[in-house]
C-alpha cells in the first residue's frame, strides 16, 4: 500500500472538491481500490502502485482543467472519466510528487528519469552535467518524495559557499542573510514543491536545513536524505569530509558541473577528484547529463554548446 499527499496550493478545495465533497465522492466512486482523504487544501491518496497511477493521470487531467476554467463540475469530471486515461497513460508513471498548486513534479529527459532509478538502487550517487539540465531540482524533488513517504527523516541540503565566502564583507547583515542569496536555487525548488507554510515550519523544526557546506563538519548525518549542490566548487578536503559524514539510513545526491568550477586555478575540484576514486566502487551510482537533458530556455542549450566548443578549442 502507497500513500501520498496532493497539494492544491492555490487552488480552492470547495471548488475542487465540490459542495458537500460531490466531486470528491464521484472521484471515489469512480477508483473504489483507491482511499480519498480531505483535509483542507491537501488530498491523501492511498492504494496500489497501479491503480494509483490510473488515478494520477486522471488527478493531472483535472488539475489541468481546473486551472484553465477555474472551476470543476461533476459534468466535467464525468467528461474526463469518459475520455479514459490511456493518451496519457505514458507520461503519468514518472510523477515524483504533486507540487504547489497541483503541479505534477516527473522526470522530463531520460537521463534525469535515470536519476530516480539509481536513486533507488544507491545510497550515494553524482550526477554531473550542464546548467538546466535539471540535475539539482530532480534531486530535491527526491528528497520531498522520500520526506513525505518517511523514508527519511529529514533533508539536509548544502553547497560550498565559494562566491559567497570571497564577498561577505560586501553583503548586509548577519550571517545568515549574507548567505541567504548564494543558497536561493535551493529554496526555489522547495517553494516549487512544499506550501510556503509547511515549508516554513519545516525550515523552523530543523526537517529541512540548508546550510553551507563548511558547516557540515562535525556532524553524522543519520535518517536523511542529503544534497550537495554545486560540488564542482568543494576543496577535496571538503569533499571528503563531507562523504565521512554519511550515517545510517542516509542518502546522498552529489549535483555539480565541471565546466563552471570557481575555485583558484591551482586548487583540484573535490567532485572531479572524488568521482575519479570512487567510480568503480558498489553501492555509489555515477551519472552524466548532458546538453540533450536541457529543460530550461532554449537559448541555454545554444549557449551551452557554443562555450563547450569554446573550451575544447582552448584546451588543445
Amino acid at each position: 500500500m502507497i500513500e501520498k499527499n496532493i497539494f492544491l496550493g492555490n487552488i480552492d478545495p470547495v471548488s475542487f472538491y465540490g459542495v458537500a465533497n460531490e466531486n470528491l465522492n464521484l472521484l471515489q466512486n469512480a477508483f473504489p481500490k483507491i482511499k480519498l482523504v480531505a483535509r483542507g487544501n491537501e488530498l491523501l491518496i492511498k492504494g496500489e502502485q497501479e491503480k494509483l497511477h490510473q488515478f494520477e493521470i486522471t488527478l493531472e487531467q483535472l488539475f489541468d482543467h481546473y486551472h484553465k476554467h477555474n472551476l470543476l463540475t461533476l459534468k466535467d469530471i464525468t467528461s474526463i472519466l469518459d475520455k479514459g486515461t490511456s493518451n496519457k497513460a505514458e507520461g503519468g508513471s514518472d510523477i515524483l510528487l504533486y507540487g504547489n498548486n497541483g503541479k505534477m513534479i516527473r522526470a522530463k529527459t531520460k537521463n534525469q528519469k535515470k536519476l530516480i532509478e539509481l536513486c533507488d538502487k544507491n545510497d550515494l550517487v553524482f550526477a554531473q552535467g550542464p546548467a538546466g539540465s535539471g540535475k539539482t531540482y530532480m534531486a530535491i524533488a527526491i528528497a520531498v518524495s522520500a520526506l513525505r513517504s518517511k523514508q527519511v527523516k529529514r533533508i539536509i541540503l548544502t553547497r560550498p559557499a565559494v562566491e559567497a565566502g570571497e564577498n561577505l564583507g560586501f553583503l548586509p547583515g548577519d550571517l545568515k542573510e549574507k548567505l541567504d542569496p548564494y543558497l536561493q536555487p535551493l529554496y526555489d525548488a522547495l517553494i516549487d514543491m512544499i506550501p510556503p507554510r509547511r515549508l516554513a515550519d519545516y525550515l523552523e523544526t530543523g526537517t529541512i536545513h540548508i546550510a553551507p557546506l563548511a558547516y557540515m563538519r562535525g556532524r553524522t548525518l543519520s535518517d536523511a536524505f542529503v544534497i550537495l549542490d554545486e560540488a564542482q566548487n568543494s576543496t577535496t578536503s571538503q569533499m571528503k569530509m563531507f562523504l565521512t559524514r554519511m550515517g545510517l539510513n542516509a542518502k546522498v545526491i552529489i549535483t555539480g558541473d565541471a565546466s563552471q568550477i570557481d575555485l583558484p586555478r591551482k586548487q583540484q575540484s573535490g567532485l572531479i577528484q572524488a568521482t575519479h576514486l570512487l567510480k568503480d566502487v558498489k553501492g555509489i551510482g555515477h551519472l552524466t547529463f548532458d546538453k540533450s537533458d536541457i529543460v530550461r530556455h532554449p537559448l541555454v542549450q545554444k549557449i551551452v554548446e557554443v562555450y563547450a566548443k569554446h573550451d575544447e578549442m582552448n584546451s588543445k
